[in-house]
């Protein structure tokens, strides 16, 4: 592991620390998460914009001409 020094405005760490204790974690596991979870976020979207990159709207419209063409079954709602 290693150490980060983070500046945070005063109310910025003082909500942080009240969702981190809310949450019942110390602030560096909550800020460790956080991180985590935005990292995360801007791979899924970097690996959606490589994966649309090689999509065409030809292989779009060949799987859906496979498709049947029905109407949907009705289902009882809640």
């Amino acid at each position: 592991m290693s150490k980060v020094s983070v500046h945070l405005s005063e109310s910025l760490r003082e909500q942080a620390a009240a969702v981190a204790t809310q949450e019942g974690v110390s602030m560096d596991q909550f800020i460790a998460t956080a991180v985590a979870e935005k990292v995360a976020t801007l791979k899924t979207v970097d690996y959606l914009q490589e994966r649309a990159e090689r999509g065409s709207r030809e292989k779009l419209l060949a799987v859906l001409a496979k498709a049947p063409d029905v109407e949907p079954e009705e289902r009882d709602r809640l």
